[in-house]
């Protein structure tokens, strides 16, 4: 019986047990997306979350790529009439010499008020990190993971400042163009 278990965990490891699906290439990520999505942080309890708009455009760039992303946030106000706040950026990101990761090219060192910023593609997800320090040393980190899917793009943000969730926000984008 022990004997017949031992084959039956060794055929499991080698023939059985599915393999991890291949990472796509950068390519497949590349276009423009335009979607929406909703904010959520710790007072969402309390007070209405808030909508957002998103345009993103990843383009090759030399031997990585370039990603574009704007984002429309509507909050507070008339309900008619909302707050409208629009946040820009830019990143471009070179491959860093380990399968899957890339490095951005405007990267500073956190250590000197800049931002480290790094992405890498996990299967379908395409992830992009920004660090920073905070005034008294601790850290704050957002992530943008952008999966790809039959219908599009979902995306994943969060905020973190020192281990701790500060926001998210999900949403989903259609490829309207490349």
């Amino acid at each position: 019986m022990r004997l017949m278990g031992l084959f039956t965990a060794v055929f499991l490891v080698l023939g059985v047990l599915p393999a991890r699906a291949a990472d796509l290439p950068i390519s497949a990520f590349f276009g423009t997306w335009q979607g929406n999505g909703v904010a959520e942080n710790a007072d969402s309890l309390y007070f209405a979350m808030t909508t957002r708009d998103f345009d993103v455009v990843i383009e090759q760039a030399g031997n990585g790529f370039k990603i574009t992303w704007t984002t429309v946030i509507r909050s507070g106000g008339d309900p008619n009439n909302p707050n409208v706040r629009r946040r820009e950026a830019s990143l471009t990101f070179e491959p860093s010499g380990r399968f899957g990761v890339f490095e951005a090219r405007e990267s500073g060192d956190p250590l000197q008020g800049g931002v480290l910023s790094w992405a890498r593609i996990e299967e379908k997800t395409l992830s992009v990190y920004q660090m920073t320090l905070t005034e008294d040393g601790g850290f704050a980190l957002t992530s943008y993971d952008r999966t790809l899917t039959g219908l599009g793009m979902e995306l994943s943000f969060r905020r973190l400042r020192d281990a701790e969730q500060v926001r998210t926000v999900t949403g989903r984008l259609v490829k309207i163009a490349g």
